[in-house]
């Protein structure tokens, strides 16, 4: 049976904090995460008949533990058989939860994202097992929204459980002096999951709203948790401020719309101002960091009625800003960009010139596409047609490919 979009979204909310409660009381992460997803699979087969429990975490949390249970006691066959069969019959399922069933922390759901992104694992890993563990995701659905076998993401995801049981990962919040660095980790999975969903890197869409909700989602989580850290609500800011652009990315057959040509009258203009507001409020308490100032740019695209008003003067200082703050070859290209809105395309094209020496950025598409641009505005309309199918050739975004190659064919006339 169909569980439907209320339960769907009720199970995807409470996973992280069974899982967390279980845990916390039992020690075993790998054990336990295969459990709450085994009691979150009875939940949505069980819950559209008989209804939803009075207390729906504390129902998983006990299904859960009789599943780690059972596992457990191999030894005592008999009993595991007859608490299996108790555990999938409806009535019992249904009941009221143990008295020691683990209990729910507010600060959960904060330490399992942290222990989803340990530093023991790589950026993939981590955003795998949050999406799995903490976003409730199944492992189907995170290996089609990366374009992968499911086979391959499940054993990505078994991995990386057994690799933070092999680095002694315990669940308590790291101490104060790691803190910083690690919830740096969890934002930038975060933020690397919203930016797969909104520029997808591979496959036929532009798009993955999917991810783009469950990072913006999980990102007011940790904003709730963490009121007053400046850093997350400028993360949350601009998200809320890049997604709104979303509805004019693109048209009707799919093709990539750039941000000079979007019709701004179709940004969202909810999200918009709820991401100024975080964001004022938190440059205004909060000691600056880099998602901030992005979410500062972000803001000053925002702010203009058409894209011939957009103060790109403001959006260099920014840039400038950022990378005295978090230097990447990707904020290099961005800056570029906008040094050649200000100062011209020359200019814009000596501060990317660096970035052919930096082995991250000499095979990536983008390099390619910002120079091939810079050069159409600058009149070399051969090294740009050139430019722009060399970075249509090294991208494996179908939309993005297309683009590229329609930039180019449109400098034939040119030739």
């Amino acid at each position: 049976m169909n569980p439907g979009p209320e339960i769907e979204d009720l199970l995807r909310r409470v996973a992280p904090q069974v899982l967390a409660a279980l845990v916390r009381q039992r020690g075993d992460f790998e054990a336990a995460e295969d459990a709450v997803q085994e009691a979150l699979l009875a939940a949505a087969t069980l819950w559209p008949e008989h209804g939803v429990p009075d207390r729906p975490e504390g129902w998983l949390i006990t299904v859960a533990s009789r599943r780690m249970t059972d596992r457990f006691r191999s030894d005592h066959a008999s009993r595991q058989r007859e608490e299996r069969l108790a555990a999938r019959t409806p009535p019992d399922e249904l009941a009221a939860p143990a008295a020691d069933a683990a209990a729910v922390r507010p600060d959960d759901t904060l330490t399992l994202l942290l222990l989803c992104c340990h530093p023991s694992l790589t950026p993939p890993s981590q955003i795998a097992l949050t999406l799995r563990a903490v976003g409730g995701l199944t492992t189907a659905e995170i290996a089609r929204s990366f374009l992968v076998p499911e086979a391959t993401m499940a054993q990505r995801i078994s991995r990386a459980k057994q690799r933070i049981r092999m680095a002694g990962a315990r669940f308590h919040l790291p101490p104060e002096d790691e803190r910083a660095d690690r919830l740096r980790s969890v934002l930038h999975v975060l933020y690397l999951v919203f930016n797969e969903g909104y520029t997808a890197t591979s496959g036929p869409d532009l798009h993955r709203s999917d991810l783009t909700r469950e990072a913006i989602r999980l990102t007011r989580i940790v904003r709730a948790l963490l009121p007053d850290d400046g850093e997350v609500a400028g993360l949350l800011a601009l998200m809320l401020l890049t997604d709104a652009r979303r509805p004019a990315r693109t048209r009707p057959d799919g093709s990539l719309v750039p941000l000079a040509e979007q019709d701004r009258s179709l940004w969202r203009r909810e999200p918009v101002e709820e991401g100024i507001e975080l964001l004022t409020r938190s440059l205004a308490t909060s000691p600056l960091g880099p998602y901030q100032v992005q979410a500062a740019i972000a803001a000053v695209h925002a702010e203009a009625d058409r894209a011939d008003d957009t103060d790109w003067a403001q959006i260099v200082g920014l840039y400038r800003l950022l990378e005295d703050l978090d230097p990447s070859p990707v904020v290099t290209l961005n800056h570029a960009v906008a040094v050649a809105m200000v100062h011209g395309p020359r200019a814009g094209l000596a501060v990317i010139e660096p970035l052919d020496g930096d082995d991250r950025m000499s095979g990536h598409h983008r390099l390619h596409a910002v120079r091939a641009h810079l050069l159409e505005m600058a009149g070399d309309h051969e090294g740009a047609r050139s430019g722009y199918l060399r970075a249509a050739r090294l991208t494996t975004s179908i939309p993005e490919r297309r683009y590229l190659q329609g930039r180019a064919a449109r400098l034939d006339d040119h030739r």
